[in-house]
Protein backbone atom coordinates (compact mmCIF):
# COMPACT_ATOMS: atom_id res chain seq x y z
CA UNK A 1 0.00 0.00 0.00
CA UNK A 2 1.10 3.53 -0.69
CA UNK A 3 0.57 6.20 1.97
CA UNK A 4 -2.40 8.47 1.74
CA UNK A 5 -1.97 11.54 -0.46
CA UNK A 6 -2.81 14.31 2.00
CA UNK A 7 -3.20 16.82 -0.81
CA UNK A 8 -6.23 14.87 -2.08
CA UNK A 9 -7.99 15.12 1.29
CA UNK A 10 -8.52 18.78 2.16
CA UNK A 11 -10.05 19.51 5.56
CA UNK A 12 -13.12 21.65 5.05
CA UNK A 13 -13.56 24.37 7.68
CA UNK A 14 -16.45 23.67 9.99
CA UNK A 15 -16.72 20.00 9.07
CA UNK A 16 -17.65 17.64 11.89
CA UNK A 17 -15.54 14.55 12.25
CA UNK A 18 -14.31 12.11 14.84
CA UNK A 19 -11.48 13.04 17.16
CA UNK A 20 -8.96 10.43 18.28
CA UNK A 21 -10.53 10.29 21.74
CA UNK A 22 -13.93 9.39 20.26
CA UNK A 23 -12.78 6.17 18.58
CA UNK A 24 -12.81 3.00 20.75
CA UNK A 25 -9.30 2.14 21.93
CA UNK A 26 -9.70 -1.66 21.38
CA UNK A 27 -10.61 -0.97 17.76
CA UNK A 28 -7.50 1.16 17.26
CA UNK A 29 -5.30 -1.47 18.93
CA UNK A 30 -6.63 -4.17 16.62
CA UNK A 31 -6.19 -2.04 13.50
CA UNK A 32 -2.63 -1.18 14.55
CA UNK A 33 -1.86 -4.89 14.78
CA UNK A 34 -3.42 -5.56 11.37
CA UNK A 35 -2.01 -2.60 9.45
CA UNK A 36 1.44 -2.27 10.99
CA UNK A 37 3.36 0.61 9.37
CA UNK A 38 0.22 1.82 7.56
CA UNK A 39 -1.57 2.48 10.84
CA UNK A 40 -0.49 6.13 11.39
CA UNK A 41 -1.88 7.13 7.98
CA UNK A 42 -5.07 5.15 8.72
CA UNK A 43 -5.53 6.78 12.12
CA UNK A 44 -4.88 10.22 10.66
CA UNK A 45 -7.52 9.57 7.98
CA UNK A 46 -10.11 8.74 10.65
CA UNK A 47 -9.56 12.21 12.12
CA UNK A 48 -10.33 13.92 8.80
CA UNK A 49 -13.85 14.88 7.66
CA UNK A 50 -15.70 12.40 5.51
CA UNK A 51 -15.72 13.79 1.94
CA UNK A 52 -19.18 14.69 0.60
CA UNK A 53 -20.35 12.89 -2.53
CA UNK A 54 -23.07 13.40 -5.11
CA UNK A 55 -24.33 10.84 -7.63
CA UNK A 56 -26.19 12.13 -10.68
CA UNK A 57 -29.56 10.57 -11.53
CA UNK A 58 -29.07 9.59 -15.16
CA UNK A 59 -32.76 8.67 -15.40
CA UNK A 60 -33.34 12.43 -15.50
CA UNK A 61 -30.16 14.27 -16.45
CA UNK A 62 -26.61 13.69 -17.70
CA UNK A 63 -23.70 14.59 -15.39
CA UNK A 64 -22.38 17.35 -17.65
CA UNK A 65 -25.88 18.84 -17.93
CA UNK A 66 -26.24 18.92 -14.12
CA UNK A 67 -22.87 20.59 -13.74
CA UNK A 68 -23.83 23.20 -16.34
CA UNK A 69 -27.20 23.75 -14.66
CA UNK A 70 -25.81 24.21 -11.14
CA UNK A 71 -22.37 25.68 -11.79
CA UNK A 72 -21.08 23.57 -8.90
CA UNK A 73 -17.53 22.25 -8.76
CA UNK A 74 -17.96 18.51 -9.22
CA UNK A 75 -14.81 16.40 -9.23
CA UNK A 76 -15.26 12.95 -10.84
CA UNK A 77 -15.01 9.87 -8.63
CA UNK A 78 -12.95 7.30 -10.59
CA UNK A 79 -14.88 4.22 -9.47
CA UNK A 80 -18.33 5.62 -10.35
CA UNK A 81 -18.92 7.36 -13.71
CA UNK A 82 -21.97 9.21 -12.37
CA UNK A 83 -20.41 10.05 -8.99
CA UNK A 84 -18.64 13.24 -7.94
CA UNK A 85 -16.99 14.78 -4.93
CA UNK A 86 -18.98 17.89 -4.11
CA UNK A 87 -16.40 20.57 -3.38
CA UNK A 88 -18.90 23.31 -2.53
CA UNK A 89 -18.78 24.02 1.23
CA UNK A 90 -21.38 26.80 0.98
CA UNK A 91 -23.93 24.80 -1.03
CA UNK A 92 -26.78 23.18 0.91
CA UNK A 93 -27.32 20.51 -1.72
CA UNK A 94 -29.74 18.52 0.45
CA UNK A 95 -32.19 21.44 0.58
CA UNK A 96 -31.84 22.54 -3.04
CA UNK A 97 -34.93 22.15 -5.28
CA UNK A 98 -32.86 19.99 -7.65
CA UNK A 99 -32.42 17.49 -4.82
CA UNK A 100 -36.20 17.28 -4.34
CA UNK A 101 -36.66 17.00 -8.10
CA UNK A 102 -34.47 13.88 -7.93
CA UNK A 103 -31.59 15.10 -10.08
CA UNK A 104 -29.00 13.62 -7.73
CA UNK A 105 -28.50 11.57 -4.59
CA UNK A 106 -26.15 12.67 -1.82
CA UNK A 107 -24.05 9.60 -1.08
CA UNK A 108 -20.74 8.80 0.57
CA UNK A 109 -18.25 8.20 -2.30
CA UNK A 110 -17.06 4.71 -1.27
CA UNK A 111 -20.68 3.54 -0.98
CA UNK A 112 -21.04 3.98 -4.75
CA UNK A 113 -18.45 1.29 -5.52
CA UNK A 114 -20.39 -1.92 -4.88
CA UNK A 115 -23.12 -1.25 -7.47
CA UNK A 116 -20.38 -0.65 -10.03
CA UNK A 117 -18.96 -4.04 -9.03
CA UNK A 118 -22.44 -5.62 -9.22
CA UNK A 119 -22.70 -4.22 -12.80
CA UNK A 120 -26.50 -4.32 -13.36
CA UNK A 121 -27.55 -4.43 -17.00
CA UNK A 122 -30.76 -3.03 -18.55
CA UNK A 123 -33.46 -5.69 -18.72
CA UNK A 124 -32.20 -7.70 -15.74
CA UNK A 125 -34.01 -8.61 -12.52
CA UNK A 126 -32.06 -7.18 -9.57
CA UNK A 127 -32.63 -7.59 -5.81
CA UNK A 128 -31.23 -5.14 -3.27
CA UNK A 129 -31.89 -7.17 -0.14
CA UNK A 130 -30.87 -4.67 2.59
CA UNK A 131 -31.72 -1.55 0.65
CA UNK A 132 -32.76 1.27 3.02
CA UNK A 133 -32.35 4.18 2.83
CA UNK A 134 -31.99 3.67 -0.91
CA UNK A 135 -28.64 4.95 -2.15
CA UNK A 136 -27.67 1.71 -3.84
CA UNK A 137 -31.23 0.90 -4.95
CA UNK A 138 -31.49 4.24 -6.76
CA UNK A 139 -28.08 3.62 -8.33
CA UNK A 140 -29.30 0.23 -9.59
CA UNK A 141 -32.48 1.80 -10.96
CA UNK A 142 -30.44 4.34 -12.89
CA UNK A 143 -28.24 1.56 -14.31
CA UNK A 144 -31.32 -0.28 -15.62
CA UNK A 145 -32.58 2.86 -17.42
CA UNK A 146 -36.23 1.81 -17.07
CA UNK A 147 -35.75 -1.74 -18.39
CA UNK A 148 -35.86 -4.77 -16.11
CA UNK A 149 -36.89 -4.85 -12.45
CA UNK A 150 -35.53 -3.58 -9.14
CA UNK A 151 -36.83 -5.28 -6.00
CA UNK A 152 -35.68 -3.21 -3.03
CA UNK A 153 -36.24 -4.63 0.44
CA UNK A 154 -35.80 -3.67 4.06
CA UNK A 155 -37.51 -5.66 6.83
CA UNK A 156 -38.15 -2.58 9.00
CA UNK A 157 -41.29 -0.93 7.66
CA UNK A 158 -40.31 2.64 8.56
CA UNK A 159 -37.00 2.18 6.75
CA UNK A 160 -38.78 0.61 3.77
CA UNK A 161 -41.04 3.66 3.57
CA UNK A 162 -37.97 5.92 3.38
CA UNK A 163 -36.60 3.60 0.70
CA UNK A 164 -39.83 3.96 -1.30
CA UNK A 165 -39.67 7.76 -0.97
CA UNK A 166 -36.12 7.85 -2.35
CA UNK A 167 -36.94 5.56 -5.27
CA UNK A 168 -39.96 7.73 -6.01
CA UNK A 169 -37.84 10.90 -5.94
CA UNK A 170 -35.49 9.28 -8.45
CA UNK A 171 -38.41 8.71 -10.82
CA UNK A 172 -37.93 4.92 -10.84
CA UNK A 173 -40.93 3.12 -12.35
CA UNK A 174 -39.82 -0.51 -12.66
CA UNK A 175 -39.71 -1.16 -8.92
CA UNK A 176 -41.09 -3.32 -6.14
CA UNK A 177 -40.54 -2.22 -2.53
CA UNK A 178 -40.75 -5.01 0.06
CA UNK A 179 -40.46 -5.00 3.85
CA UNK A 180 -39.77 -8.63 4.69
CA UNK A 181 -37.05 -10.85 6.09
CA UNK A 182 -34.61 -12.61 3.73
CA UNK A 183 -35.60 -16.08 4.96
CA UNK A 184 -39.23 -15.35 3.98
CA UNK A 185 -38.34 -13.93 0.57
CA UNK A 186 -36.01 -16.78 -0.43
CA UNK A 187 -38.57 -19.61 -0.92
CA UNK A 188 -40.92 -17.38 -2.93
CA UNK A 189 -38.19 -15.93 -5.16
CA UNK A 190 -35.80 -18.87 -5.53
CA UNK A 191 -33.53 -18.51 -8.56
CA UNK A 192 -35.41 -15.42 -9.77
CA UNK A 193 -32.75 -12.70 -9.93
CA UNK A 194 -29.88 -12.14 -12.31
CA UNK A 195 -28.04 -10.19 -9.60
CA UNK A 196 -28.51 -9.86 -5.84
CA UNK A 197 -26.88 -7.24 -3.63
CA UNK A 198 -26.38 -7.78 0.10
CA UNK A 199 -25.18 -4.50 1.58
CA UNK A 200 -25.11 -6.14 4.97
CA UNK A 201 -25.84 -4.60 8.37
CA UNK A 202 -22.44 -4.35 10.04
CA UNK A 203 -20.45 -2.80 12.87
CA UNK A 204 -19.97 0.35 10.75
CA UNK A 205 -16.29 0.89 11.53
CA UNK A 206 -15.91 2.61 8.18
CA UNK A 207 -18.37 5.28 9.34
CA UNK A 208 -16.56 6.15 12.57
CA UNK A 209 -15.39 9.55 11.38
CA UNK A 210 -18.93 10.71 10.57
CA UNK A 211 -21.12 8.80 13.03
CA UNK A 212 -20.89 9.21 16.79
CA UNK A 213 -23.58 6.55 17.13
CA UNK A 214 -21.39 4.01 15.28
CA UNK A 215 -18.47 4.80 17.58
CA UNK A 216 -20.62 4.39 20.71
CA UNK A 217 -22.22 1.13 19.53
CA UNK A 218 -18.98 -0.66 18.62
CA UNK A 219 -17.63 -3.58 20.62
CA UNK A 220 -16.00 -6.94 19.83
CA UNK A 221 -19.33 -8.54 20.77
CA UNK A 222 -21.11 -6.39 18.20
CA UNK A 223 -18.63 -7.46 15.53
CA UNK A 224 -19.20 -11.15 16.28
CA UNK A 225 -22.97 -10.73 16.30
CA UNK A 226 -22.90 -8.91 12.96
CA UNK A 227 -20.85 -11.70 11.38
CA UNK A 228 -23.40 -14.33 12.40
CA UNK A 229 -26.24 -12.22 11.05
CA UNK A 230 -24.42 -11.56 7.79
CA UNK A 231 -23.97 -15.27 7.14
CA UNK A 232 -27.68 -15.90 7.65
CA UNK A 233 -28.58 -13.11 5.23
CA UNK A 234 -26.11 -14.37 2.62
CA UNK A 235 -27.50 -17.90 2.85
CA UNK A 236 -31.00 -16.64 2.02
CA UNK A 237 -29.69 -14.33 -0.70
CA UNK A 238 -27.86 -17.23 -2.37
CA UNK A 239 -31.15 -19.07 -2.93
CA UNK A 240 -32.57 -16.20 -4.98
CA UNK A 241 -29.76 -15.99 -7.57
CA UNK A 242 -30.36 -17.50 -11.01
CA UNK A 243 -27.90 -19.89 -12.68
CA UNK A 244 -24.78 -17.97 -13.68
CA UNK A 245 -26.04 -14.98 -11.72
CA UNK A 246 -24.09 -12.65 -9.45
CA UNK A 247 -24.22 -12.26 -5.68
CA UNK A 248 -22.44 -9.15 -4.37
CA UNK A 249 -21.68 -8.60 -0.69
CA UNK A 250 -20.55 -5.37 0.90
CA UNK A 251 -20.00 -3.85 4.32
CA UNK A 252 -18.82 -0.48 5.60
CA UNK A 253 -16.50 -2.02 8.15
CA UNK A 254 -12.84 -3.04 8.39
CA UNK A 255 -13.34 -6.14 10.54
CA UNK A 256 -11.94 -9.34 9.01
CA UNK A 257 -14.58 -11.28 10.98
CA UNK A 258 -17.31 -9.52 8.97
CA UNK A 259 -15.43 -9.49 5.69
CA UNK A 260 -12.89 -12.16 4.73
CA UNK A 261 -14.19 -14.60 7.38
CA UNK A 262 -17.82 -14.22 6.32
CA UNK A 263 -17.00 -14.78 2.66
CA UNK A 264 -14.78 -17.79 3.44
CA UNK A 265 -17.46 -19.39 5.61
CA UNK A 266 -20.10 -18.74 2.97
CA UNK A 267 -18.03 -20.27 0.18
CA UNK A 268 -17.18 -23.32 2.27
CA UNK A 269 -20.92 -23.83 2.85
CA UNK A 270 -21.85 -23.01 -0.76
CA UNK A 271 -19.50 -24.73 -3.22
CA UNK A 272 -21.88 -23.67 -6.01
CA UNK A 273 -20.48 -20.12 -5.74
CA UNK A 274 -17.08 -18.79 -6.81
CA UNK A 275 -15.35 -15.47 -6.21
CA UNK A 276 -14.84 -13.25 -9.24
CA UNK A 277 -12.66 -10.11 -9.23
CA UNK A 278 -14.54 -6.85 -8.92
CA UNK A 279 -13.89 -4.50 -11.83
CA UNK A 280 -12.78 -1.41 -9.90
CA UNK A 281 -10.00 1.09 -10.67
CA UNK A 282 -6.57 1.62 -9.16
CA UNK A 283 -6.48 3.02 -5.66
CA UNK A 284 -8.52 0.26 -4.08
CA UNK A 285 -6.89 -2.68 -2.33
CA UNK A 286 -7.36 -6.44 -2.44
CA UNK A 287 -8.86 -8.36 0.45
CA UNK A 288 -6.39 -9.95 2.82
CA UNK A 289 -6.26 -13.74 2.64
CA UNK A 290 -3.86 -13.77 5.59
CA UNK A 291 -6.47 -12.08 7.79
CA UNK A 292 -8.91 -14.98 7.43
CA UNK A 293 -9.13 -16.96 10.66
CA UNK A 294 -10.27 -20.24 9.03
CA UNK A 295 -7.35 -22.61 8.28
CA UNK A 296 -9.53 -24.66 5.91
CA UNK A 297 -10.15 -21.56 3.79
CA UNK A 298 -6.53 -20.91 2.86
CA UNK A 299 -7.12 -21.98 -0.74
CA UNK A 300 -10.03 -19.59 -1.25
CA UNK A 301 -8.79 -16.65 -3.40
CA UNK A 302 -9.82 -13.92 -0.97
CA UNK A 303 -7.51 -11.52 -2.77
CA UNK A 304 -10.36 -11.28 -5.32
CA UNK A 305 -12.35 -9.34 -2.74
CA UNK A 306 -11.90 -5.57 -2.47
CA UNK A 307 -11.16 -3.15 0.34
CA UNK A 308 -11.51 0.62 0.19
CA UNK A 309 -9.42 2.42 2.80
CA UNK A 310 -9.85 6.04 3.91
CA UNK A 311 -6.07 6.59 3.90
CA UNK A 312 -5.83 5.56 0.22
CA UNK A 313 -8.89 7.18 -1.34
CA UNK A 314 -11.23 10.10 -0.72
CA UNK A 315 -13.91 7.97 0.85
CA UNK A 316 -14.86 5.93 3.90
CA UNK A 317 -14.06 2.28 4.53
CA UNK A 318 -15.79 -0.47 2.53
CA UNK A 319 -15.41 -4.14 1.69
CA UNK A 320 -16.78 -5.79 -1.49
CA UNK A 321 -17.00 -9.41 -2.62
CA UNK A 322 -18.53 -10.51 -5.94
CA UNK A 323 -19.54 -14.15 -6.41
CA UNK A 324 -21.03 -16.10 -9.30
CA UNK A 325 -23.48 -18.98 -9.00
CA UNK A 326 -22.15 -21.96 -10.96
CA UNK A 327 -25.02 -24.46 -10.68
CA UNK A 328 -28.63 -24.62 -11.83
CA UNK A 329 -31.09 -23.69 -9.07
CA UNK A 330 -34.14 -25.87 -8.48
CA UNK A 331 -37.03 -24.91 -10.79
CA UNK A 332 -39.50 -22.47 -9.25
CA UNK A 333 -42.73 -21.00 -10.56
CA UNK A 334 -42.41 -17.24 -10.88
CA UNK A 335 -45.39 -16.41 -13.06
CA UNK A 336 -47.43 -13.79 -11.27
CA UNK A 337 -51.21 -13.94 -11.49
CA UNK A 338 -51.91 -10.25 -11.11
CA UNK A 339 -55.46 -9.13 -11.80
CA UNK A 340 -56.32 -5.72 -13.10
CA UNK A 341 -58.86 -3.83 -11.00
CA UNK A 342 -61.66 -2.50 -13.19
CA UNK A 343 -62.59 0.41 -10.93
CA UNK A 344 -58.97 1.48 -10.49
CA UNK A 345 -58.31 1.18 -14.21
CA UNK A 346 -61.36 3.30 -15.04
CA UNK A 347 -60.50 6.00 -12.50
CA UNK A 348 -56.88 6.18 -13.63
CA UNK A 349 -57.92 6.31 -17.29
CA UNK A 350 -60.23 9.24 -16.56
CA UNK A 351 -57.43 11.04 -14.74
CA UNK A 352 -54.98 10.31 -17.57
CA UNK A 353 -57.31 11.64 -20.24
CA UNK A 354 -57.81 14.86 -18.27
CA UNK A 355 -54.30 15.42 -16.93
CA UNK A 356 -51.71 13.63 -19.08
CA UNK A 357 -50.55 13.98 -22.67
CA UNK A 358 -49.26 10.40 -22.99
CA UNK A 359 -50.85 7.06 -22.05
CA UNK A 360 -49.07 4.94 -19.46
CA UNK A 361 -49.11 1.32 -20.61
CA UNK A 362 -49.09 -1.57 -18.16
CA UNK A 363 -51.18 -3.54 -15.70
CA UNK A 364 -53.06 -1.44 -13.17
CA UNK A 365 -53.27 -3.09 -9.76
CA UNK A 366 -55.17 -1.99 -6.67
CA UNK A 367 -54.03 -2.64 -3.09
CA UNK A 368 -56.48 -1.15 -0.63
CA UNK A 369 -57.15 2.33 -1.93
CA UNK A 370 -53.76 2.65 -3.61
CA UNK A 371 -53.23 2.11 -7.33
CA UNK A 372 -50.02 0.76 -8.88
CA UNK A 373 -48.65 0.19 -12.36
CA UNK A 374 -46.91 -3.18 -12.30
CA UNK A 375 -43.60 -3.82 -14.06
CA UNK A 376 -43.73 -6.59 -16.67
CA UNK A 377 -41.34 -8.74 -14.64
CA UNK A 378 -43.19 -8.50 -11.31
CA UNK A 379 -42.94 -11.88 -9.54
CA UNK A 380 -45.64 -13.49 -7.37
CA UNK A 381 -45.61 -11.78 -4.00
CA UNK A 382 -48.60 -13.35 -2.23
CA UNK A 383 -47.92 -13.85 1.46
CA UNK A 384 -44.97 -11.44 1.49
CA UNK A 385 -44.90 -8.02 3.12
CA UNK A 386 -44.86 -5.65 0.17
CA UNK A 387 -45.25 -1.87 0.37
CA UNK A 388 -45.23 -1.15 -3.35
CA UNK A 389 -45.79 -3.96 -5.89
CA UNK A 390 -44.99 -1.46 -8.65
CA UNK A 391 -44.96 2.24 -9.48
CA UNK A 392 -47.39 4.03 -7.15
CA UNK A 393 -49.78 5.97 -9.37
CA UNK A 394 -52.13 7.35 -6.73
CA UNK A 395 -55.16 6.66 -4.57
CA UNK A 396 -58.86 6.14 -5.07
CA UNK A 397 -60.82 8.60 -2.98
CA UNK A 398 -64.59 8.21 -3.20
CA UNK A 399 -64.24 6.71 -6.72
CA UNK A 400 -61.99 9.59 -7.79
CA UNK A 401 -58.33 9.26 -8.56
CA UNK A 402 -55.75 11.40 -6.72
CA UNK A 403 -52.27 11.21 -8.30
CA UNK A 404 -49.26 10.30 -6.17
CA UNK A 405 -46.02 12.16 -5.64
CA UNK A 406 -44.26 9.13 -7.17
CA UNK A 407 -46.27 9.59 -10.36
CA UNK A 408 -45.25 13.24 -10.61
CA UNK A 409 -41.55 12.49 -10.09
CA UNK A 410 -41.67 9.68 -12.66
CA UNK A 411 -43.05 11.93 -15.41
CA UNK A 412 -41.52 14.57 -17.64
CA UNK A 413 -42.97 18.07 -17.70
CA UNK A 414 -44.20 17.43 -21.25
CA UNK A 415 -46.25 14.45 -20.03
CA UNK A 416 -48.77 16.71 -18.25
CA UNK A 417 -51.46 18.88 -19.87
CA UNK A 418 -51.27 21.59 -17.21
CA UNK A 419 -47.88 22.64 -15.88
CA UNK A 420 -46.50 25.35 -13.62
CA UNK A 421 -42.85 26.06 -14.37
CA UNK A 422 -40.88 27.59 -11.52
CA UNK A 423 -37.25 28.66 -11.29
CA UNK A 424 -34.56 28.41 -8.65
CA UNK A 425 -33.93 32.09 -9.32
CA UNK A 426 -37.11 33.15 -7.52
CA UNK A 427 -38.85 32.21 -4.27
CA UNK A 428 -41.75 30.28 -5.84
CA UNK A 429 -39.96 26.91 -5.85
CA UNK A 430 -39.09 27.19 -2.17
CA UNK A 431 -42.65 28.27 -1.37
CA UNK A 432 -43.95 25.19 -3.13
CA UNK A 433 -41.55 22.91 -1.20
CA UNK A 434 -42.81 24.48 2.04
CA UNK A 435 -46.36 23.49 1.12
CA UNK A 436 -47.65 27.00 0.41
CA UNK A 437 -50.44 27.86 -2.01
CA UNK A 438 -49.30 29.51 -5.24
CA UNK A 439 -51.02 32.16 -7.33
CA UNK A 440 -51.17 31.16 -11.02
CA UNK A 441 -53.92 31.75 -13.54
CA UNK A 442 -54.97 29.08 -16.01
CA UNK A 443 -57.26 26.13 -16.56
CA UNK A 444 -58.63 24.31 -13.51
CA UNK A 445 -57.40 20.80 -12.70
CA UNK A 446 -54.29 18.87 -11.72
CA UNK A 447 -51.09 20.84 -12.41
CA UNK A 448 -47.60 19.34 -12.60
CA UNK A 449 -45.33 21.77 -10.76
CA UNK A 450 -41.70 21.78 -11.80
CA UNK A 451 -38.43 23.64 -11.40
CA UNK A 452 -36.24 24.51 -14.37
CA UNK A 453 -37.91 21.82 -16.46
CA UNK A 454 -38.01 19.00 -13.86
CA UNK A 455 -41.12 17.89 -11.92
CA UNK A 456 -41.39 18.63 -8.20
CA UNK A 457 -44.96 17.44 -7.52
CA UNK A 458 -48.64 18.15 -7.97
CA UNK A 459 -50.91 21.10 -7.40
CA UNK A 460 -54.62 21.53 -8.11
CA UNK A 461 -55.77 24.78 -9.64
CA UNK A 462 -59.06 26.36 -8.66
CA UNK A 463 -59.59 29.81 -10.11
CA UNK A 464 -56.31 31.72 -9.87
CA UNK A 465 -54.90 29.59 -7.05
CA UNK A 466 -52.86 26.38 -7.21
CA UNK A 467 -53.48 24.38 -4.06
CA UNK A 468 -50.35 22.62 -2.88
CA UNK A 469 -50.28 18.80 -2.90
CA UNK A 470 -46.61 18.38 -2.00
CA UNK A 471 -46.43 15.52 0.56
CA UNK A 472 -46.64 16.83 4.10
CA UNK A 473 -43.84 14.64 5.43
CA UNK A 474 -41.45 16.06 2.79
CA UNK A 475 -42.28 19.75 3.23
CA UNK A 476 -39.36 22.02 4.07
CA UNK A 477 -39.19 24.25 7.12
CA UNK A 478 -38.85 27.97 6.39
Amino acid sequence: MTPRDSRARPVRPGSAHAGAADIPAPFLERMKALLGPEFPDFQDALEQPSPPGLRVNTLKIAPDALQALTGWRLEPIPWCPDGFWLDEPDVRAGRHPYHWAGLYYLQEPSAMAVVEALAPQPGERILDLCAAPGGKATQIAAKLQGRGLVVANDPVRSRAETLADNLARFGARNIVVAADYPERLAPALAGFFHRVLVDAPCSEEGMFRRSAQARRAWSPKTVAGCARRQLRILASAAEMVAAGGILAYSTCTFSPEENEDVIARFLLDHPNYELVPAALPDGVDAGRREWCSLPQARRIPLERTTRLWPHRIRGDGHFIAVMRRTDEPAPAAHHAEWREDTAAMRAFREFSEAALTVPLAGRVHRAGNRVFLLPDLTPPLAGLRVLWPGWLLGELRAARFAPSHALALGLSMTDARLILSLSTRDEQAQRYLRGETLAATGEPGWVLVGVDGFPLGWGFRVGDVVKNHYPRHLRQNP
